[in-house]
C-alpha cells in the first residue's frame, strides 16, 4: 500500500489507529481519501485485533467533498459508480471481522455519519453534532445511510433528518443510538483507544461473530436466523481457546460485572 495522504495509520499493540487528516476541509472524504480508508481495513497491519477511526482537527467528518462532486460534474453511471465504492469500503469496515470503535467530535455529518455508522461502536464528544442535511443541498444519501442511519434511527426519522436539515446534539444522538457513549470534550480517542484495548483482548472468533453476525443476521428471517445464530454459537463455544476463559471463570479469577461498569 502506498503512504496515504489523507488518513494516518498508528499501531499500539493490537489496536491500529487510523486518523483522518484533511482537517482543512472539516474531513471530508474526496474519492482518493475514500480509497485510502478502504484499503487499510481491506489490509490492516499484522496483528491488528482492533481498530480505533479517529479524526484530527475540530470536525470527525462533513461527508461528502461536494466541491470535487461539483467540480467534476459525474453522470448518472459515474455517480452511481461513486456510490458503489461508498458502500465497499463501508461494507469492508462494518464486516471485515475487526471491531472498530469511532471517536466522534464536532461534525458527523451526511456522509461522515454514514461512515461513523459503519463502526460497531461510537464514542461521541460533548459538542459532537449528527445530521444528514442532504435535502437541503438538494441531494440524496449515497454512502449507505438508507440501510445502517434509518435501521438505527427508524426510517421516519432518517425521513425527518433528511427533509429538515434537523441536527442532534451528542445526548440526544445517545438517546436514538447514534452514538454508545458521550465523553468530555478532548476525551473520545483516549475512551475510543481504552475500549479498543480492552476488545482486542476478546478471542478473535469471538469478535468475529459478534460483528459480522448480529448485523447479518438481522437482515434474515426468523427461522434462518436463528440457524445462523446457533452455527455462530457452535463455532465459538467449541474454540478450544474459549475453555482456558470459561476455567478462569470457573475458578473466579476473572473480574465481575458490575452494574454501570464497563
Amino acid at each position: 500500500m502506498t503512504k496515504p495522504n489523507f488518513i494516518t495509520i498508528e499501531t499500539d499493540g493490537p489496536v491500529t489507529i487510523v486518523t483522518l487528516v484533511r482537517e482543512d476541509r472539516r474531513n471530508a472524504i474526496s474519492e482518493d481519501m475514500l480509497l485510502e480508508i478502504e484499503n487499510v481495513f481491506r489490509a490492516p497491519p499484522e496483528g491488528t485485533r482492533s481498530f480505533v477511526l479517529a479524526a484530527k482537527g475540530d470536525h470527525f467528518c462533513a461527508g461528502l467533498d461536494l466541491r470535487e462532486h461539483y467540480d467534476k460534474d459525474r453522470s448518472p453511471i459515474e455517480f452511481m459508480t461513486m456510490c458503489q465504492k461508498w458502500h465497499r469500503a463501508f461494507d469492508i469496515i462494518q464486516f471485515s471481522g475487526t471491531p472498530v470503535i469511532a471517536a466522534l467530535k464536532g461534525a458527523v455529518v451526511g456522509g461522515g455519519l454514514e461512515l461513523a455508522a459503519a463502526a460497531h461502536v461510537r464514542i461521541a464528544e460533548e459538542g459532537t453534532f449528527f445530521a444528514l442535511p442532504e435535502g437541503q443541498r438538494g441531494i440524496f444519501t449515497g454512502g449507505g445511510a438508507t440501510v445502517r442511519v434509518a435501521r438505527i434511527v427508524t426510517p421516519a426519522r432518517m425521513v425527518d433528518m433528511m427533509l429538515s436539515a434537523r441536527t442532534y446534539d451528542a445526548r440526544r444522538g445517545l438517546d436514538l443510538g447514534l452514538c454508545h457513549e458521550v465523553v468530555e470534550a478532548g476525551q473520545a480517542l483516549s475512551r475510543a483507544r481504552e475500549l479498543a484495548a480492552q476488545v482486542a483482548r476478546n478471542p478473535p472468533t469471538t469478535n468475529f461473530a459478534i460483528v459480522t453476525g448480529i448485523s447479518r443476521i438481522n437482515d434474515m428471517s426468523t427461522t434462518d436466523g436463528l440457524f445462523a445464530e446457533g452455527l455462530l454459537a457452535m463455532a465459538v463455544q467449541t474454540n478450544p481457546e474459549i475453555r482456558d476463559r470459561l476455567e478462569a471463570f470457573f475458578s473466579k479469577k476473572t473480574k465481575r460485572l458490575e452494574p454501570g461498569v464497563s
